[in-house]
């Protein structure tokens, strides 16, 4: 990688320009090279235009803005009293066993930042969250709602707030409005494609999208899968999923847009238009800090607290949540854990005091599957509609919201408007919302009706038709392909082996069952829930069934023997079989070793893994004490970042008696390649994550040459385990029932790369790397300021929906000239990367902007990137406690 730098004083900022060259490879901490322009304009810590330039943060990392936190509550939705320690940092006292304190009016709350008090709403009523108001463009359907919601009972409100638990059609149905032949609302999963039907496609994962680093291909993925949740009658897609990978092991990483908050908050954006496009409502979850698997909570489980202060919160894990709302989301999931001891789902400074009055939100605040654990804390601090009704799995349906006693909502909330316990006013606020996403995309018009049953494929159950097998797909296969090959990243290629010409192997060996299919078919594990075969998608509910799956084997057998029929082709497909592998490799001239790396969602344990990816027991030395002194000591890092099926062992071997083997991996996220990435014989890693349906076309495309690799890694590949920030809480000490398990974000701003920047440590594949066949050179750079610091004081108190409405505004305009150097026609992706002065306290550099061009071998091209005024800011917290400074 090679970088151009610029000191822009007047902005008290470093940018940082950074594109991948196939020759060179540094850390981050490396890149910058100044350009010796001079200073113009600013002293003294004032901008150009004499405004205050970043406030450095408290010395211990914290603001004083205020702590998320709200209220805790117990499941019956009186306060409870939060455990405590001393000093506030974990909920375990000096010696180690739980502490209670015993108050009746105040209760105090351990965050990150200390021991903070919060009001008991003992004795008192809580306000209202701020209602919707119609900003942004909502103001038409604000109007149709208000007028619908006039028109029902209130029973009818329960009807389109509780749903039916598991008696409808979708994953999550609401009751139905029967008199105004309103049938309810359909709510299904999932980020890669339309769950539990038929006649779907199925899409590259959310992280394949984020490593094309191209928001053309971020929106057309949306709109497509759009039009396949409308064309089956879902009103809401329960996507994208923005959680950062905060952790390499964590099971749902795959599910979202990486690492990086602004890479993330582009990716989750385009999505989102995308699918909206369609009249199909988004759904951007999980709100918030809902990062690993294990103790995530759900159904009356204990959740996890994740414990963050509000400058770290804002400037990463809200990054992208705010993007959402921006982009026009009409729905926002609220997670199962808590956030800094309260329940996200009825954390009020979560849901209210920023989503729906910082950022301005105007549709619906839906909780996860089962995640409402309470009745007045979840409905006055800001959730509006309980998905799925009931308490938990396993409780008996009752398929009547108004009535239903299996619900911390149903009847009970009913009860509770008539009785003033809860007021109308916000009764009518959380049915308005739904409602006005309603008719915000057009769902009054022409919506098909659900045509499609998520608990079978049959078309009739007891004579009643339930599916009808509407075929969605279009050709939506054409754009699976492409993203596969344009996720594809190209990590070595030693000697240009690749691209390959086939016409001149006469002895291929494809070793690895990660190459061929599963024996039982794609679909023959529940929601993907297992490791046989290619792998194109990880487990749990963010899959779907495949149409087809095209295998490695089968795209590169057929692409060869069309074109040379006489060339062999021997495969191995069982991983352990050692001696067969070996024999294989020794008679071929050139190899492809195929491995992968699995992991999903919690409910499915797959090799032990239960949901993250656990500790390896052939490699015990990945588990670091590095971390024990801020986490559980009992259960904290003990991840497995290594390949499955002894896929280290797999490649060793095959390069051992073949000088010429071409790696290709299948990954979740981030492995460990120490073992073998510089072995003499391993000529090529190609790393294709998981590209969907079109898995071993996409890979074709690419190793032939068709597609020029233009791929970038959307998180960090370490050489140690130990090298990232943070890891997965996956036991704790005390297992007593009313124990909260504690995850706090002891790395603050530095995730991901931007640790790796902070600490010095050289990673093996640093963040936004990838290859190209060709070379690419850059040349004039120039900045044109567009806005300065004082246009943010004209307007503090406008917002629209992502916030103040002048963050929006493009600030500055970073161009510059990028010329195909090589011999292949390629995409280039060119970053931009922003540093702050050192008194910000921000990591050395961040992610503020890209771009994806094609350049003809030859020819040049124009980048112009935009930066908002948001994008050179710091948020030193929310806006009740002080807005962040440039």
């Amino acid at each position: 990688m090679k970088s151009l730098a610029l000191l822009l004083p007047c902005l008290l900022a470093t940018f940082t320009l950074a594109h991948q060259q196939h020759s060179v490879r540094r850390p981050f901490s490396h890149h910058a090279r100044a350009l010796g322009i001079k200073p113009t304009g600013a002293t003294n810590g004032t901008t150009a235009a004499g405004t205050v330039a970043h406030r450095a943060a408290q010395p211990n990392g914290t603001n004083s803005a205020t702590p998320l936190d709200s209220p805790a509550s117990s499941k019956n939705g009186t306060p409870s009293t939060p455990k405590v320690s001393g000093n506030g940092t974990s909920l375990r006292g000096s010696s180690g066993s739980n502490t209670t304190l015993n108050t009746t009016t105040t209760t105090t709350s351990s965050t990150t930042a200390g021991i903070v008090p919060v009001t008991s709403p003992t004795g008192a009523t809580w306000p209202n969250p701020k209602p919707i108001s119609g900003d942004g463009g909502w103001t038409a359907a604000f109007a149709k709602a208000n007028a619908f919601v006039a028109k029902l009972t209130i029973d009818e409100k329960v009807n389109l707030t509780t749903g039916v638990d598991t008696i409808g059609r979708c994953l999550s149905n609401t009751g139905r409005v029967t008199r105004l032949n309103f049938d309810g609302f359909c709510f299904e999963d999932s980020p890669a494609g339309v769950r539990d039907t038929d006649y779907n496609s199925v899409f590259p994962s959310a992280m394949n999208v984020a490593a094309t680093w191209d928001k053309n291909l971020m929106l057309e993925r949306g709109a497509a899968m759009g039009a396949e949740f409308r064309g089956k009658g879902v009103n809401v897609a329960l996507g994208p999923m923005m959680n950062l990978a905060r952790n390499a092991a964590a099971g749902r990483n795959w599910e979202g847009g990486g690492a990086d908050p602004f890479l993330s908050g582009v990716h989750a954006s385009q999505n989102i238009q995308g699918i909206q496009s369609q009249g199909v409502i988004a759904c951007a979850k999980h709100y918030a800090l809902n990062e690993q698997e294990h103790f995530r909570g759900g159904g009356g489980k204990e959740a996890y607290s994740s414990n963050v202060d509000d400058r770290t919160f804002h400037e990463d894990q809200l990054w992208p949540f705010a993007e959402s709302v921006k982009a026009g989301v009409g729905s926002v999931m609220c997670a199962y854990n808590r956030v800094n001891q309260t329940s996200a789902c009825e954390n009020r400074h979560l849901l209210n005091d920023i989503l729906k009055e910082e950022l301005d939100f105007q549709g619906f605040v839906l909780s996860d599957a089962t995640a409402i654990i309470s009745l007045y804390a979840s409905v006055m601090n800001g959730a509006d509609v309980n998905m799925l009704g009931f308490v938990a799995y396993g409780d008996p349906d009752e398929g009547n919201p108004a009535t239903a006693n299996n619900s911390y909502w149903g009847l009970q909330l009913g009860d509770a408007v008539r009785n003033g316990t809860i007021p109308e006013s916000r009764f009518d606020d959380m049915v308005t919302r739904l409602m006005a996403a309603y008719y915000q995309f057009g769902q009054d018009k022409g919506f098909p009706a659900v045509n499609f049953d998520y608990a079978t494929e049959e078309t009739s159950v007891n004579g009643t038709i339930v599916n009808e097998h509407v075929n969605v797909q279009g050709d939506h296969y054409k754009l699976i392909r492409e993203i596969g090959a344009a996720s594809t990243i190209l990590l070595k290629n030693t000697n240009k082996t690749l691209p390959m010409d086939f016409g001149k192997v006469k002895n291929l060996a494809i070793l690895g069952s990660d190459a061929g299919p599963n024996p039982d078919g794609p679909n023959s594990c529940k929601d993907r829930g297992c490791d046989r075969g290619t792998l194109a998608l990880g487990w749990g509910s963010g899959t779907a069934n495949f149409p087809y799956l095209v295998t490695p084997y089968e795209a590169i057998q057929t692409y060869v023997h069309g074109k040379q029929p006489d060339t062999i082709i021997q495969s191995v497909f069982d991983d352990f079989d050692y001696a067969a592998v070996d024999q294989t490799a020794s008679q071929a001239d050139t190899c492809m070793v195929f491995a992968n790396a699995n992991s999903g969602e919690g409910y499915i344990t797959v090799d032990t893994n239960a949901g993250d990816r656990n500790v390896s027991v052939e490699h015990p030395s990945d588990i670091s004490s590095f971390y024990f002194d801020n986490q559980e000591r009992s259960g904290f890092d003990e991840s497995n970042l290594t390949l499955w099926h002894g896929g280290d062992d797999l490649i060793l071997i095959t390069a051992s008696q073949c000088a010429n083997t071409i790696v290709v991996l299948h990954t979740v996220g981030a492995v460990l390649v120490e073992p073998w990435y510089d072995h003499p014989n391993v000529t090529a890693i190609v790393y294709a994550g998981l590209p969907g349906q079109e898995s071993g076309n996409a890979l074709l495309d690419v190793l032939i040459g068709t597609v020029n690799p233009s791929g970038r890694l959307p998180y960090t590949i370490a050489k140690n385990r130990s090298d990232y920030p943070s890891g997965i809480l996956y036991t704790v000490s005390d297992t007593s029932s009313d124990y909260i398990p504690q995850i706090d974000y002891t790395e603050k701003l530095n995730i991901d790369y931007r640790h790796f920047d902070s600490a010095n440590i050289e990673p093996r594949y640093e963040f936004g790397f990838g290859m190209s066949y060709t070379n690419f050179s850059y040349s004039g750079l120039s900045v044109k300021m567009l806005a300065t610091a004082s246009s943010l004081a004209s307007d503090q108190g406008t917002t629209q929906p992502g916030g103040i409405t002048s963050l929006y505004a493009d600030a500055v305009t970073v161009s510059f000239t990028v010329k195909n150097t090589g011999a292949y026609d390629g995409n280039e992706v060119a970053q931009l990367y922003l540093g702050f002065p050192a008194s910000a306290h921000e990591p050395p550099r961040v992610l503020r902007g890209f771009e994806r061009q094609l350049i003809k071998k030859g020819q040049s091209a124009k980048f112009s990137i935009s930066l908002r005024v948001k994008d050179r800011y710091i948020n030193l917290g929310h806006p009740k406690s002080g807005l962040g400074h440039s």
